[in-house]
């Protein structure tokens, strides 16, 4: 779906909220790639972003033209500073109403309240949409995320032990969690 843009201030920042367009694809690509090597909190290293030019098109096409996914990036001053998303469940009327949800910004524009207003405005449109219920995992040392989840109501329903391995050897539990809307 195509998300007008909206403009907002947070500290003096004017922050732009909008969808994707298609000719973004490699600033998404190098965006990827780089905050992936930021924190240990995403699902990858950097060298495992192997997708082309081509299928992040195709990633932003899928995304603004469906009904039931949601990419949402946000602009800092003009600059590209992250982004999230929503994706509906499908594959049964018994799941249609969950959504899965993500979120990720460059390090320099986390600590100011951007991923708060990012995902507030992310869930208004997961609701408007008709889901009843928004899901995510986040990595179980990753305490400043679990904080934001928690004061915007979601609630843990689960742990899934050691299921990240870094590449050091040491181990992260996921942590799941959904909330209610």
């Amino acid at each position: 779906m195509i998300f007008a843009e909206e403009q907002y201030r947070l500290d003096e920042k004017r922050i732009t909220l909008r969808s994707a367009r298609l000719d973004e694809a490699q600033m998404l690509l190098d965006y990827l790639k780089t905050v992936t090597g930021e924190t240990r909190f995403l699902m990858s290293e950097p060298d495992e972003i192997q997708l082309t030019l081509k299928e992040e098109e195709q990633f932003i096409n899928d995304h603004n033209q469906s009904e039931y996914q949601l990419l949402l990036l946000a602009f800092v001053d003009g600059e590209y500073a992250g982004n999230c998303s929503f994706e509906g469940k499908s594959g049964s009327r018994r799941t249609r109403h969950r959504a899965g949800i993500g979120i990720a910004l460059y390090q320099k524009y986390t600590g100011f309240g951007l991923g708060r207003l990012m995902l507030k405005r992310l869930l208004e449109e997961v609701k408007n949409h008709g889901f009843e219920q928004a899901e995510l995992s986040v990595a179980g040392n990753n305490k400043r995320a679990r904080h934001l989840y928690e004061s915007l109501g979601f609630k843990v329903c689960g742990t899934f032990p050691n299921a990240n391995k870094y590449d050091d050897g040491t181990y992260a539990d996921d942590i799941f969690m959904v909330l209610k809307l």
